[in-house]
């Protein structure tokens, strides 16, 4: 059997399970601020370049741990890693979900974003150390459910919850399904210390500055600053412009997520597997492809049937699924595995800081009319469009060196 055809053993499933249901909490705090910008920008009555300062203070905090944490992040069993930045993004959450005011929020957000933002790479390590390229396209299949479960099951609940009783149980909800998620780590994951062996005596900042300097490193960050723009650009204010300009209503909302969440976590897997059958580049290509066609288009629309936006949006996700878990295989694939960790905490912050940056653009960019009406939106679904293109082109090399090296090693 096959690499790419073998099944999970027990505990390489709980792993895969476990990765996943975590991103799923991580995912939900971020993403749950789109649909409540509608909310938030009443409740706190404040500007949209606030509000995209709300989801910048996250990104440019977690950016800046990541960096502070790549230098020693291959020193430390991966597992206490994970705990120790876990607990401190339970607690930001938790801040988030007892913020009265604005100001707190902002300072809550800066907190969680210090230690959730490392998580995801130590994620990522985790599952370099676990699972062999062959199947890592399907691995983060699965992983990439999260983001559909968010849809799915997190944002439609959240917003029922902001609808019916405060915009901060959401975060709350957020908190209890993360304890049930720590004790499950707890409990059954074992220690992940294999690359602590292969270790050089570098203290962590030479390994830091090591980290940074290779080439072959720098155009995988340099490929994470354009892939992390469309998503911090255009989901800030999605629900936003699905209700004012679309004329999407508060109640019909959910119902976008839910469909679009149920497509995507069917597609997933599936996607997943094809990553690993056809080649992960090409199924990076097709996704971005209809990813720029669907973006700019939907950017540009008035007010829409429902339906029709409903079936928009589950294609478009399949697209943007498919862009995610290709390129999140291939990035894998570039540190040496004394590096992993570190370079997966550098490629982390560097997303996370370019997320930021681009979300405080699209919060100048975009602003909100009297009637409520967000104009100068299409004008983000053209600097999306360009910046996949250019992703492409930049993937390519990735993909060339990749495979080159796998060559040499085999």
């Amino acid at each position: 059997m096959t690499s790419a055809a073998r099944t999970f053993t027990g505990y390489e499933a709980f792993m895969v399970a476990i990765l996943t249901i975590l991103q799923f909490t991580i995912v939900l705090d971020f993403m749950v601020l789109s649909p409540l910008s509608a909310i938030l920008l009443q409740e706190l009555n404040i500007t949209t370049a606030q509000f995209g300062l709300v989801v910048s203070a996250y990104a440019f905090s977690a950016g800046a741990a990541g960096l502070t944490a790549a230098g020693f992040a291959d020193r430390f069993d991966r597992k206490k890693l994970l705990l120790f930045f876990y607990t401190g993004f339970i607690v930001g959450t938790f801040l988030c979900g007892i913020a009265p005011t604005y100001h707190l929020l902002l300072i809550a957000r800066i907190v969680t974003g210090l230690f959730g933002g490392v998580i995801g790479s130590v994620s990522f390590a985790i599952i370099t150390d676990l699972f062999p390229f062959e199947i890592r396209g399907k691995v983060m299949g699965y992983v990439q459910m999260a983001f559909a479960s968010s849809q799915v099951l997190g944002i439609p609940l959240s917003l029922y919850l902001a609808h019916f009783w405060d915009w901060h149980a959401p975060f709350l909800l957020i908190v209890a399904v993360s304890v049930f998620v720590y004790g499950s780590i707890v409990w059954k994951m074992k220690p992940v210390t294999a690359h602590l062996a292969l270790q050089k005596k570098l203290n962590p900042f030479r390994h830091l500055s090591h980290t940074i300097s290779k080439s072959r490193y720098l155009k995988g960050f340099a490929a994470t600053t354009l892939l992390a723009t469309g998503g911090f650009m255009l989901m800030p204010f999605g629900a936003a412009f699905a209700v004012n300009n679309l004329g999407v209503t508060m109640e019909e909302l959910p119902i976008i997520y839910i469909v679009t969440g149920v497509v995507s976590m069917i597609g997933g897997p599936i996607i997943g597997r094809y990553a690993d059958r056809i080649g992960k580049m090409k199924l990076f290509i097709f996704g971005s492809v209809l990813s720029m066609i669907l973006v700019v288009y939907y950017t540009q629309l008035g007010i829409s049937p429902l339906w029709f936006l409903i079936v928009l949006n589950a294609i478009l996700f399949l697209g943007i699924t498919s862009r995610m878990i290709s390129s999140q295989a291939l990035m894998t694939a570039i540190p040496d595995p004394t590096d992993r960790g570190a370079f997966m905490g550098v490629n982390s912050s560097v997303a996370q800081i370019s997320g930021g940056i681009a979300s405080a653009l699209a919060g100048i960019i975009v602003f909100q009319s009297p009637s409520g009406h967000l104009e100068r939106y299409p004008v983000l679904g053209i600097i999306v469009a360009i910046t996949m293109a250019i992703t492409i082109w930049m993937m390519h090399f990735i993909n060339r060196d990749i495979m080159e090296r796998r060559k040499v090693e085999e």
